[in-house]
């Protein structure tokens, strides 16, 4: 399982790992895209092709913008 945090909107929750799965897929499956979002990855700033490990730790903070 991957614990998801998602900052600022108050949402915890679990997702099943998938071998080999990305953290763009992690994103999708919590209603976000790497454009509206950017995930941290066990503390680390990940990128959309980075691999997730089974029992990793996402936060994903949206990406907020405007004038």
């Amino acid at each position: 399982m991957i614990k998801v945090r998602v900052l600022g909107r108050g949402i915890e929750t679990e997702i099943e790992w998938r071998k080999g799965m990305t953290v763009a897929e992690v994103l999708k499956e919590v209603g976000f895209n790497t454009e509206s979002a950017i995930a941290r990855v066990d503390g680390r700033v990940a990128l959309e092709d980075d691999r997730v490990n089974d029992g990793a730790s996402v936060e994903v903070i949206p990406v907020v913008s405007g004038g």
